[in-house]
């Protein structure tokens, strides 16, 4: 589970900035699940306040993770975007760090990087809840732990300037270091951006027929007025057919009415290559014909059907579900059901994550009568003067538990609220409606 994120000078994130996923209030804290961490944690704040950029620093820490072997060539320096309003930002370096919980016991790894080098990294463990250096770097000089394998050793040979200490030694197949890199490639999943095309599982085949029976249920029960979805799987038929083509020469259907159908199997010789699947939304006042096609089904049902598929994912294994903007094109009730999945100590029995941003002030309420958030769930990002990022909790204001916190959010009581000038903006819409002066002829 992840425990906390750190982040120092990365675009509006100037001075160093904290979330922390750890409970204040025992209202967060489960009666019977073993979680570690809060499940839920929300980043409210205006619209280019920072929010995004708090969950696109995790991102960038992922994917240097994942491919800094693969993308820092020698000499080629590090991507990064440190704080673009200072000069002295960009001479200093960028700082991402996480606290996890692998298996019960809490690591610490973290890496700092300028335009061309890893200045710093290291990792951290603590069993038995002393800490224990697995490695400290400090651009070329490695420090390890007494009890470090020769062979963790020796990947510091192997690792260029400009890429993490912690990608190759994963790539050597180190014990040691395995677990806080499969957390970074398995763990941490970022959702699809919600457009209309279908998103990356559906194109690539990944959704089952468990999937689909899940995702009819949600929607069934979310008043979407959708009975039932079809899985609709594309083949384009022998590796022949569609070297000589390039069409789909077939496909199949499969309907889902509760429980999965049954998948035929086909002899190699013959079998039908998989291309892009499709899902059909079947509607209460549908007859039962052909149903909706995924580019005709209004933007709210695929958005909630996106975010549905990925929660779901996500809480089969455990992991941490990074979601931008959870409210956009879904009603606040439909938003609330998402996170209430990861609430939920029986939907949520390996302590599953999601970390969202929004600016929907009807999640900081009730929604039908029950709290979409906790107290610890809700943090808060404001921007200054100066363009610097700031994130703090709800918890800094002591609230109480029956506060009317959506009121008290949108009079401003939070901060992380548009500061709008009125005479600027009826100015703006005076002048907008002004005619254009007519040209004269001298």
């Amino acid at each position: 589970m992840l425990l906390s994120f750190r982040v120092e000078n990365h675009k509006s994130i100037r001075d160093e900035q904290q979330v922390l996923l750890t409970p204040v209030y025992d209202d967060a804290t489960p009666e019977e699940a073993d979680w570690e961490a809060l499940t839920v944690t929300g980043i409210f704040g205006a619209n280019a306040s920072g929010k995004s950029n708090v969950l696109d620093a995790l991102g960038l820490m992922q994917e240097t993770v994942r491919w800094s072997m693969r993308d820092n060539e020698p000499g080629g320096g590090v991507r990064r975007e440190p704080f673009a309003l200072s000069n002295e930002a960009a001479e200093e370096p960028s700082v991402f760090v996480v606290d996890l919980m692998l298996s019960g016991v809490r690591h610490t790894y973290g890496f700092a990087v300028d335009d061309d080098r890893v200045v710093e990294e290291w990792l951290y463990s603590y069993p038995r809840r002393r800490k224990r250096v697995v490695f400290e770097r400090d651009e070329e000089s490695f420090t390890f732990g007494e009890s470090v394998s020769v062979k963790l050793r020796r990947a510091e040979d192997l690792t260029g300037p400009n890429v993490l200490f912690l990608t190759v030694a994963a790539r050597a197949s180190n014990e040691e270091v395995e677990q806080v890199y499969q957390w970074f490639s398995e763990n941490l999943v970022f959702a699809d951006e919600r457009t209309s095309d279908r998103p990356q599982w559906l194109r690539k085949n990944w959704i089952t027929e468990e999937d689909v029976r899940l995702l009819s249920d949600m929607l069934a029960s979310a008043d979407t007025g959708i009975r039932r979805l079809e899985l609709q799987e594309g083949y384009g038929g022998t590796e022949a057919d569609v070297s000589r083509s390039g069409s789909i020469a077939t496909t199949r259907k499969r309907e889902v009415r509760g429980r999965a159908a049954a998948f035929r199997e086909v002899s190699v010789q013959n079998a039908l290559f998989p291309t892009e699947s499709n899902l059909l939304f079947h509607h209460l006042e549908a007859s039962e014909g052909a149903g909706f096609d995924w580019k005709q089904e209004s933007l709210g049902t695929r958005a909630f059907v996106m975010m549905a598929y990925e929660a779901q994912r996500v809480l089969k294994t455990g992991g941490v579900l990074v979601v931008d903007e959870i409210d956009t094109s879904l009603h606040p009730y439909l938003s609330a059901r998402i996170i209430s999945l990861f609430r939920d100590e029986e939907q949520n029995p390996h302590g599953a994550q999601l970390l969202f941003t929004s600016h929907d002030a009807a999640l900081l309420g009730r929604i039908r009568g029950e709290e979409a958030l906790k107290r610890d769930h809700i943090w808060f990002v404001d921007k200054d003067r100066q363009g610097r990022s700031t994130i703090y909790p709800l918890s800094d204001f002591k609230p109480r538990g029956d506060d009317n916190r959506t009121r008290r959010y949108l009079t401003g009581r939070y901060g992380a609220v548009p500061d709008v000038d009125d005479e600027l903006f009826q100015e703006a819409l005076r002048r907008r409606a002004l005619p254009e002066p007519e040209d004269t002829i001298e």
